[in-house]
């Protein structure tokens, strides 16, 4: 073998190598997490630390191999990452559970089922889908042919907790949901990924003429107004959404999706000034007419007020407490084990981050929204190395979706925006969330790897027939 040949495969054997140290990491200090909660809980180990330690190495080694064989080229931190954020999301949600049996027993009432093992089943089957899609989709550009049957789809599963009762769709005030006896997700959670495959296939035909100026206005070119469609359309479907299932998280979420990928796909800052300012008004509509969002708007603005603290749904007791909680955990935290998060209700899911701020303090907030930070850059970072438009839109998608649910869930919970019940990335409870995320990692691998992986040498080209050539008579 030359030394050309030799090049890629070392590159590829030197990331997967870092990949597979730092998967080994990020089980470790899962671990060590899970120790220290049981220490501080019980005074003593876990009884069952380590076959909860080989059943994370068996599966995340699963996930890395798969990766090393399907994906050689992928991005090498995106997995680890993940890896880490997901192991101490369930830790911090069994020691959400430990201290709510404790409260159960000290009321002398029946101690509630837990909630770690149901996520700990969640993320066996999200790590098998994750598996799926790397071993199924060799190449991201099929899912291309699947645009419109990916938006059909997606529609179907947005607007189907609409179509039900309320008793089968209703949650805390939200009807995002499809219940049926003990089972329930959340439909949408899915549906924004098959959004982003169509929204990604629609603007790769489509955004020559989308990027055509109409009018000038100062300095600005607005669009052609006939060309305004798509985003009055995705604005309009956000804002059903809004009025019809009270959901301002899963509408900012759709609508933002959406903008940012016109924007790249165009490169024409217009579309995003008129996407605020659609924005704007689909948030004063709301804040007028749905009281949901009304309380919780109002809980934002005047969280202490005592008119609004003990209203059940979009009070401000949830965001005082998370407040106090957080103040209390200071620069270092109280130490996992050592707080009182359980104090906030949805804790483990809707303020999993007040959770973390009060035991793990303002270092751990910032240590993992920086594992955030990477996993966002390393997905853009996948956007700009992929080939093709469709894979570049699509993996901006997807990072973004990323980004934007920490950003609306994080800023909720410090009152940097109105709370909107999206859940925190591998981190929070929630089954419908967490399997979508490691589908989401999925792809983003197989557009990296598809971008990071050496193009074939071009074939030595052919003499024409205009060459001269040249005969050689043997002696």
């Amino acid at each position: 073998m030359t030394a050309a040949t030799l090049a890629p495969a070392a590159r590829t054997g030197r990331g997967r190598a870092t990949e597979l140290s730092l998967i080994v990491f990020a089980i470790v200090l899962t671990l060590t997490a899970y120790a220290a909660t049981g220490l501080a809980h019980s005074k003593q180990l876990p009884t069952d630390m380590l076959t909860y330690g080989l059943g994370l190495v068996a599966l995340f080694g699963i996930a890395h191999f798969v990766v090393r064989r399907f994906a050689p080229y992928a991005d090498p931190l995106l997995l680890p990452i993940a890896t880490a954020l997901n192991g101490l999301g369930l830790v911090i949600i069994w020691r959400l559970d430990l201290a709510a049996a404790d409260d159960a027993r000290v009321a002398h009432h029946a101690v509630p089922r837990g909630a770690a093992p149901l996520q700990l089943v969640w993320m066996c089957l999200g790590v098998a889908l994750f598996v799926a899609v790397l071993v199924l989709v060799r190449d991201h550009r099929r899912l291309r042919s699947y645009s419109y049957t990916a938006m059909f789809i997606g529609l179907v599963l947005l607007v189907l907790p609409a179509m039900l009762p309320a008793s089968h769709s209703v949650v805390n005030g939200a009807r995002i949901w499809v219940r049926f006896g003990s089972f329930s997700f959340q439909p949408g959670e899915i549906a924004k990924i098959l959004l982003e495959i169509f929204i990604a296939g629609y603007l790769v035909r489509h955004r020559d003429l989308l990027r055509l100026a109409g009018r000038r206005i100062g300095p600005i070119d607005l669009p052609r107004a006939r060309d305004l469609g798509p985003l009055l359309l995705a604005w309009g479907v956000s804002l059903l959404v809004l009025l019809r299932e009270s959901d301002l998280g899963s509408s900012l979420l759709f609508f933002g999706i959406f903008l940012v990928m016109l924007y790249v796909a165009t490169e024409r800052g217009s579309w995003l000034l008129l996407g605020l300012m659609l924005f704007v008004v689909g948030s004063l509509i709301a804040y007028a007419t749905i009281g949901h969002v009304h309380d919780r708007v109002t809980a934002w603005l005047d969280p202490f007020n005592n008119r609004i603290y003990n209203k059940p749904f979009g009070s401000s007791y949830q965001l005082d407490q998370g407040l106090f909680g957080m103040a209390t955990g200071g620069i270092t935290g109280t130490g996992l084990g050592q707080g009182r998060p359980n104090l906030v209700p949805f804790a483990n899911t809707d303020f999993i981050m007040a959770s973390v701020g009060e035991e793990l303090g303002l270092a751990g907030v910032m240590g993992i929204l920086t594992c955030y930070l990477l996993f966002v850059s390393r997905g853009l970072r996948a956007a700009l190395g992929a080939r093709d438009g469709f894979g570049k839109l699509l993996a901006t998608g997807l990072a973004f979706t990323f980004a934007l649910q920490v950003f609306v869930q994080v800023g909720g919970v410090t009152r940097l925006i109105p709370l909107t019940g999206l859940t925190l990335p591998f981190l929070s409870y929630g089954g419908s969330s967490l399997v979508t995320n490691w589908v989401l990692l999925a792809l983003l691998l197989r557009i990296s790897d598809a971008g990071r992986r050496p193009q074939a040498p071009p074939a030595p080209a052919l003499p024409t027939a205009d060459e001269s050539t040249t005969v050689v008579v043997r002696p």
